[in-house]
C-alpha cells in the first residue's frame, strides 16, 4: 500500500518540481527555519522532512522544501484550512503527507463577521508591510487596524507608503502614519522603481519573512514583483486605480509564499474590504500606549473617558498633549472589540462561548 502510494505521489511531485523548474533550492536557514522550530522536534521526528507551506488551496497544499516546491497530501481528517501560508510542517518524506505542524512563531488571522472561526493570513511572519498609498486612500482609522492586527500577531509592523512618486511631497503621509503608534516606522517608495528594494532591505534579508497586507489598489502586488524580481511572464497580475476615488480592485485571489530576490521570503494577500476587530485586546493597548498609561491615573478603575470625573485621559485632550479624533477611534474600536470577543461561560469542564451583549 505504501509503495503504490509513494508512486502516486510521486508523480504528483514531479508535475510540481517541473512547474516550479525555475526557483532554486534554499537550505532551511534560507527558508525561515530557527531554533524555534527545532526545539519543537522529538527524537522520532528525525526521519520526517521539514517544509514551509507555500500556498493553501480548498483541496491542496504546496510547499517550499530544500530541493524546491512539492505538493502535499493531507492525512484523513486533515483540512487544508488548518493550514496557513508561512506554517512549517513535518512531512513523510516517501508519500509527501503531512504529519504534523510545528507551532506558530506568529500568527495572522483575521476575524470576518458572522464566522465561527477566524480565516488565517500568514503565520511566522518577522515583519508586517501595511501597505498604502500617498492619495485619497491613506486612511488613519483603517491602518490602526492592521497595526492593531500586527500587534495581536506578535509580529513588526511596518508602514509602507506607495504612489510618492505621485504627490508633491509624500513626507505629510509618512509623519501622519508614524503618528499612529509609538516607534512606528513609515516608509515612503514607488513600488514601481527598482530602489523599492533598497528602501525595504532592513526587514527583507536571508531567512526572514515578510507579508503584504492592505487593501486594494494600493500597489502590493507590484511591490511583490518588484521585491521578488519576477519577470513579466511571472509576475502577478495588477489593477489600476479609479480616478474619482483612488479606490483599486481586486487582483491578487490567494495567499502565496515568493522567494525576495537577494534573500527572504514575502506573503502576498488578497485586497481585505473589511476586517474586524476581534480578541485584540493586548494589541489595541500597545497601539494606543499614550491612552493605556494615562488610565492608571483615572479616579475609577473602570473610568470610560467619557463623562466621569477625575478622568486623566479626558484632562490631556483638554491640555491639547492628546488627539480628541485619536481618543474616538479608540473608543470605537476597544467597543468593537468587547462585542466581537467572545467570553466562555457555563460550568467548568463544559464551557460554550457567547457573543458579548451591547451595553
Amino acid at each position: 500500500m505504501r509503495k503504490s502510494l509513494h508512486q502516486r505521489d510521486g508523480a504528483a511531485m514531479q508535475v510540481s518540481v517541473t512547474q516550479f523548474d525555475d526557483l532554486n533550492p534554499h537550505s532551511l536557514a534560507d527558508l525561515g527555519w530557527s531554533a524555534f522550530f527545532g526545539d519543537q522536534l522529538a527524537p522520532e521526528d528525525t526521519a520526517l522532512a521539514r517544509m514551509r507551506i507555500a500556498s493553501v488551496h480548498r483541496s491542496r497544499l504546496t510547499a517550499q522544501s530544500e530541493t524546491g516546491p512539492v505538493r502535499l497530501s493531507l492525512a484523513p481528517h486533515s483540512k487544508t484550512t488548518d493550514f496557513a501560508v508561512g506554517d512549517w510542517v513535518l512531512v513523510d518524506p516517501e508519500t509527501l503527507t503531512v504529519h504534523s505542524r510545528l507551532s506558530r512563531k506568529s500568527l495572522l488571522e483575521r476575524h470576518t463577521e458572522g464566522a465561527r472561526v477566524p480565516q488565517l493570513i500568514a503565520a511566522n511572519v518577522d515583519t508586517l508591510f501595511i501597505v498604502t498609498s500617498c492619495n485619497d486612500d491613506f486612511n488613519p482609522a483603517r491602518l490602526e487596524r492592521y497595526l492593531a492586527l500586527a500587534n495581536e500577531a506578535g509580529t513588526t509592523p511596518v508602514i509602507v507608503l506607495t504612489k510618492s512618486d505621485q504627490t508633491d511631497d509624500p513626507t505629510p503621509f509618512q509623519q501622519q502614519a508614524e503618528a499612529l503608534q509609538r516607534d512606528l516606522v513609515a516608509v515612503t517608495l514607488n513600488a514601481k522603481a527598482p530602489d523599492a528594494i533598497a528602501h525595504l532591505a532592513r526587514w527583507c534579508g536571508p531567512g526572514q519573512t515578510v507579508a503584504l497586507v492592505g487593501s486594494s489598489g494600493v500597489g502590493k502586488s507590484t511591490l511583490l514583483n518588484t521585491l521578488s524580481g519576477k519577470t513579466d511572464a511571472e509576475a502577478q497580475p495588477t489593477g489600476a486605480i479609479r480616478e474619482d476615488d483612488a479606490k483599486g480592485r481586486h487582483t491578487t485571489t490567494s495567499r502565496s509564499l515568493h522567494a525576495i530576490a537577494g534573500g527572504g521570503w514575502v506573503i502576498d494577500t488578497p485586497g481585505m474590504r473589511s476586517l474586524h476587530v476581534s480578541d485584540a485586546a493586548a494589541g489595541l493597548d500597545m497601539l494606543f500606549a499614550e491612552i493605556t498609561e494615562l488610565a492608571p491615573n483615572c479616579r475609577f478603575r473602570d473610568c470610560t473617558h467619557e463623562h466621569e470625573p477625575g478622568c486623566a485621559v479626558r484632562a490631556a485632550v483638554e491640555a491639547g498633549t492628546l488627539d480628541p479624533a485619536r481618543l474616538e477611534r479608540w473608543r470605537k474600536l476597544q467597543d468593537e472589540n468587547r462585542l466581537n470577543t467572545p467570553v466562555l461561560t457555563g460550568p467548568r469542564g463544559n464551557r460554550t462561548t457567547v457573543p458579548r451583549k451591547r451595553r
